[in-house]
């Protein structure tokens, strides 16, 4: 199975993407799609389109999300909330099922700790995916993100066949 895993941003938007077989996780592709335009809504076609081509280029199976928490700062909440729902538009459009995971659920799933720092969470994605050179510190998020997303697919899986087994 493939996944694909999104850190949402409307400057800087992370993506990784996994092969899972079994327990074995390896590195497809990662990097980060940076925003063209001046005006928002011209941001936001950018990024749909950058999306658009990666997941035409590498079709995943899956894609997860991270969501995000409210800030300070309403106006810039805003706008990332509209680069998140680019975010899930698009794999949503490819016909894809679509994760969403809190940020200490990403970082507890990758790290162990839910509060843990990035350079924490950018080492255990290199620790599970040997030899990645990862684009920077939106493309690590992302590819947590889809170590998270490949997790807990497997354990609705194996959940799904024990309650399969159980009921026959």
């Amino acid at each position: 199975m493939r996944v694909m895993g999104i850190d949402p941003g409307l400057r800087n938007m992370g993506w990784g993407i996994i092969d899972v077989a079994g327990s074995r996780l390896s590195h497809v592709a990662n990097g980060i799609c940076h925003s063209a335009g001046d005006v928002l809504a011209e941001r936001l076609l950018s990024l749909h389109a950058q999306l658009s081509a990666i997941i035409g280029r590498y079709g995943p199976d899956a894609a997860a999300v991270e969501q995000t928490f409210v800030n300070k700062d309403a106006v810039a909440t805003l706008k990332l909330g509209q680069a998140r729902g680019v975010a899930l538009l698009v794999p949503a459009q490819a016909g894809l099922a679509v994760g969403e995971y809190a940020p200490n659920a990403v970082k507890k799933t990758v790290v162990g700790v839910g509060h843990a720092a990035k350079v924490q969470v950018d080492h255990m994605v290199r620790l599970q995916l040997p030899g990645v050179e990862i684009a920077g510190a939106d493309a690590a998020d992302a590819l947590a993100i889809a170590i998270c997303h490949a997790f807990h697919l497997q354990s609705a899986g194996r959940l799904d066949s024990a309650l399969r087994r159980a009921g026959a």
